[in-house]
């Protein structure tokens, strides 16, 4: 079986080679190839999960219409992906955030690891990652995206983690009732006291804390409550695209002192000023079509998806490049410290993407242009995955040690 597996890989990277040079077939692309397939690379934040559960899409087909897939997962030497079990805002209304939750979890297990069991793992631990990478499987995790999920019952986020959900998002775009967000007004002044419980019994589970999200408030409570190393799933640096969904240079360093890390978001409108303003500006100017848009199509997600799709080519923002993405990286490794920043996509939850990456089989550009900015192998590694399994396997630890006192 290992042998088969490996041989499928080396395949594949053959493939993968012929596709991506394209041009780059000088000794630093090959060096980059070779860095890339024998890293273990880490997503923490695709959204595929919901293209599956609301418009049937089927993983394991190559897609032309979605950002992640089987095929150009392989191509992209991705080694293990944090699939986002996101539950909207609009499913607190009827108590309906568990049950949503559930049901994305049941995605992962059953139309991702359980449909392919030949192409993934289901995985739990760093163990699993490291294990997925032997074996030339890629390792499926789970996410929670939105705090309200767990319903405030501590209850549910313990059934959450034996499900196997190895982070959450403390709030979504809506501020909970235990947690102010980024993207709505405070209510708690940051973490009211039953948030601190739920980061405290996440450090005593084993579940990441994930502040992506968050209000700034509400991310210096968490520092403050916090006994293990969190995660930024998906947020990028505000001091080169000033978006409350960013972390300031002060957050930056808080997670370095953390011993935390920060995982770019791939988004245009997170990443570049001019494209943050744009479609700002946008959405200001054309806000009752979007408005009757949503309003129209808001029980049936997947014609919702294709009119908003019909919306953006119909009125297009100006292009972020893989060259933008690459200064976020750049910025965050020399504030936080190279210890401290990796790869959170948002793939398949972001209407576009930087030229350059459009696609998860895009992955080892970033690996050649890091070589290029003359990052070492090791630190490269570090930002394509290590920084998150070291932060993953303390956050572990953290856990045992808190079991042992009991």
């Amino acid at each position: 079986m290992f042998k088969r597996s490996l041989f499928t890989v080396l395949v594949l990277w053959v493939s993968v080679t012929s596709a991506c040079a394209q041009g780059k077939d000088d000794p630093l692309w090959q060096r980059a190839l070779k860095l890339h397939r024998e890293a273990i690379v880490v997503d923490t934040h695709s959204d595929t999960t919901s293209a599956i559960l609301d418009e049937g899409f089927d993983i394991g087909q190559r897609s032309a219409r979605y950002h992640m897939d089987l095929p150009r997962m392989k191509e992209g030497g991705l080694t293990a992906e944090f699939f986002a079990v996101y539950v909207d805002k609009k499913f607190v209304k009827d108590n309906q955030s568990a049950h949503r939750a559930l049901e994305m979890i049941d995605v992962v297990r059953h139309d991702i690891a359980g449909r392919y069991p030949n192409d993934f793992i289901l995985a739990a631990s760093v163990e699993d990652i490291r294990r997925a990478k032997a074996q030339g499987k890629i390792a499926a995790l789970m996410g929670i995206e939105g705090g309200h999920a767990i319903e405030d019952s501590l209850r549910l986020l313990r059934d959450f983690y034996a499900l196997g959900v190895r982070y959450m998002t403390l709030t979504h775009t809506n501020t909970n009732n235990w947690a102010d967000s980024s993207g709505d007004a405070a209510k708690h002044n940051g973490l009211a006291d039953f948030g601190k419980q739920v980061v405290l019994e996440m450090n005593r589970i084993g579940m990441m804390v994930d502040i992506s999200h968050v209000a700034d408030k509400t991310f210096f409570d968490v520092i403050a409550v916090t006994k293990a190393p969190i995660i930024a799933s998906h947020s990028s640096a505000r001091a080169l695209a000033n978006h409350p969904r960013n972390m300031t240079d002060d957050m930056l360093r808080a997670v370095a002192k953390n011993g935390g890390v920060v995982m770019v978001n791939f988004y245009p409108s997170f990443i570049d000023q001019t494209v943050m303003e744009a479609d700002h500006r946008r959405d200001q100017e054309l806000k009752p079509q979007l408005d009757a848009i949503r309003a129209k199509y808001q029980h049936e997600p997947e014609a919702l998806a294709a009119e908003m799709r019909r919306f953006e080519e119909a009125h297009p923002l100006p292009r972020a490049t893989l060259a933008t993405l690459i200064k976020h990286i750049d910025h965050i490794a020399k504030t936080a410290g190279i210890d401290h920043v990796g790869l959170g996509s948002d793939f398949d939850g972001i209407p576009t993407v930087p030229v350059g990456m459009e696609d998860v089989s895009k992955l080892p550009h970033i690996t050649y242009e890091l070589l290029k900015l003359g990052y070492s192998e090791r630190d490269v590694k570090k930002i394509l995955g290590e920084n998150l399994l070291r932060v993953f396997g303390e956050v572990e630890r953290v856990s045992r040690q808190w079991a042992a006192r009991q």
